[in-house]
């Protein structure tokens, strides 16, 4: 069953919450889809710049050993201001020590979504971060990005592991977030312990985006099995924001459980030294496979209000 928080302010923001493995489309006049989006006011003496927001589209898919406490990625979707997406995807070797790594990225966001209207986080994803963070006190620790839209049509982003984030426009990859890592498959994460990464340790990126373009953002699950090619092809036939969400899920979902699929996780394991023995090289075999994961999708289109 899915879980919905929900919160309304004097700012009337309302925030969705998700820790779930069953899939999550934000509703508005179709179906499918949910529309987040501040007006504008007009006036009779100055031409009206439209100002823009977010329509989105979700969809989870936990990890096939994991379906039953829903996963271990959360995510949050706010429609304050011109619209915030955050995904955090929680690590799974705490799992070793007795601890539910679900806890600590559930925690994070639940105080992600509480904090966004604040003063003092100044509209700032990499702040946003900081409090977030310094709020949280599970125990475990969590990828992490944050996506904060100005009305005015600029796109801020922190992020500090692997979790990652596309910008498409008519059917063109124009941005992409790179992943931090100290070494192969152990990327920066914020903790509950003392030695870990912290809000500075974050990647901030600030891109200009306009009416059509297309956000994709994914846990790592997403990205260590769908190539980018694969992201632009999906969402250049379909339109639908719910549907493309759900469409990329399930396509990461297909990879990550084909033993023969060379995946862009198993492509960057060879790069780093990672491979079958030398007598399976004989005989031309090679290190392939997708990655089984915890899956988290947002497709956000930016439109006009």
């Amino acid at each position: 069953m899915a879980v919905f928080s929900s919160w309304s302010t004097a700012q009337s923001q309302r925030v969705f919450l998700s820790f779930t493995s069953n899939s999550v489309d934000f509703i508005s006049n179709s179906k499918s889809r949910k529309s987040i989006c501040c007006s504008s006011s007009s006036s009779e003496l100055n031409p009206v710049r439209l100002e823009v927001c977010f329509s989105v589209g979700t969809h989870l898919i936990p990890h096939p050993s994991k379906v039953e406490k829903g996963g271990e990625d959360a995510f949050l979707v706010s429609n304050f201001n011109g619209g915030v997406l955050a995904i955090a995807d929680g690590v799974s070797g705490w799992a070793e020590k007795n601890v539910d790594p679900s806890f600590f990225p559930k925690e994070l966001m639940a105080n992600a979504s509480y904090l966004i209207d604040k003063e003092e986080v100044e509209y700032e994803p990499q702040i946003l971060l900081g409090r977030a963070h310094a709020a949280t006190s599970s125990r475990g620790s969590a990828t992490v990005i944050v996506a904060m839209l100005e009305k005015t049509g600029v796109l801020k982003i922190a992020n500090v592991g692997d979790c990652g984030l596309r910008v498409l426009r008519k059917g063109r990859l124009i941005f992409a977030t790179t992943p931090q890592e100290h070494y192969f498959d152990c990327p920066y994460q914020l903790s509950s312990e003392a030695i870990s990464q912290t809000y500075l340790d974050a990647t901030v990126s600030n891109i200009d985006v306009m009416e059509g373009d297309k956000i994709i953002m994914g846990s790592d699950g997403l990205f260590d099995n769908v190539y980018d090619h694969e992201i632009v092809s999906t969402i250049s036939r379909i339109n639908n924001v719910a549907e493309a969400a759900k469409a990329l899920a399930i396509l990461a979902n297909e990879h990550s459980r084909d033993a023969n699929f060379d995946s862009p996780y198993s492509l960057e394991a060879r790069d780093r030294g990672f491979d079958v023995p030398w007598w399976k090289k004989v005989i031309g075999r090679k290190l392939v496979g997708g990655k089984l994961d915890n899956i988290t999708v947002i497709v956000g289109e930016v439109v006009s209000s």
